[in-house]
């Protein structure tokens, strides 16, 4: 069973930008945003000629490519893969079948985001699978302000993509004048990240994968 991650944020609040950290080597990047990657030289690191990246937001392709990870010894090398973003995958699925009408394209969509997660948690125990997300920004009853993973349909929305998570980290980002803070929030802060008790050190890390993967793997062993 794999170790699940996910990481929701605002676009520009780091999600991406934290993925610069693992080891080229050892991780797999499934790019759904089809955007250029926010660190210098990504380019040289990560490629489909590389072996280390796709460019995808088929849910059978990524499903299989997963399932292909975990099982060939060839890539037993990978100790890490990112999906950025599976909101990508919900609204391709949703442009394409923005003619359809009834309830079977959401029911559809569910069971393709359901599938990649659920293929996700079943792969090598040595990996670690980082799911980006965009939030939902909602208010609750006294007006305060609340995140949540966004989703694509109620049906989604049922299930709680949360809950498929044993980590869910909040990217955020302080704006300076003359550099940035990004972070993750390792727990509900106005929002439904969450962390089991003593698995970080804070409730405020730094945006590093690398360091999230390092901290559930000591935790878990």
């Amino acid at each position: 069973m794999s170790e699940m991650v996910a990481v929701m944020g605002e676009t520009g609040h780091g999600k991406s930008h934290s993925i610069q950290y693992l080891n080229p080597e050892e991780t797999f990047i499934f790019n759904c945003d089809k955007k250029s990657l926010p660190f210098k030289g990504w380019k040289s690191k990560y490629s489909i000629e590389k072996q280390n990246y796709a460019f995808t937001t088929d849910p059978s392709e990524i499903i299989r490519l997963l399932k292909a990870i975990s099982i060939l010894n060839e890539r037993k090398n990978i100790k890490y893969i990112v999906i950025d973003t599976l909101n990508a995958v919900m609204i391709d699925d949703e442009m394409k079948r923005m003619k359809d009408v009834g309830y079977d394209k959401w029911v559809d969509l569910a069971v393709s985001v359901y599938g990649i997660l659920d293929t996700a948690a079943c792969l090598r125990d040595d990996l670690t699978i980082f799911c980006m997300f965009h939030t939902q920004d909602l208010l609750d009853d006294v007006g305060n302000h609340f995140y949540r993973i966004q989703t694509s349909g109620q049906k989604l929305q049922k299930i709680k993509l949360e809950s498929k998570f044993p980590v869910v980290l909040h990217s955020k980002c302080d704006y300076g004048d003359e550099k940035n803070e990004y972070y993750f929030e390792t727990q509900a802060s106005h929002s439904t990240a969450k962390s089991p008790e003593e698995m970080f050190p804070a409730k405020r890390i730094p945006n590093n994968l690398k360091l999230v993967a390092d901290y559930v793997t000591a935790y878990n062993s």
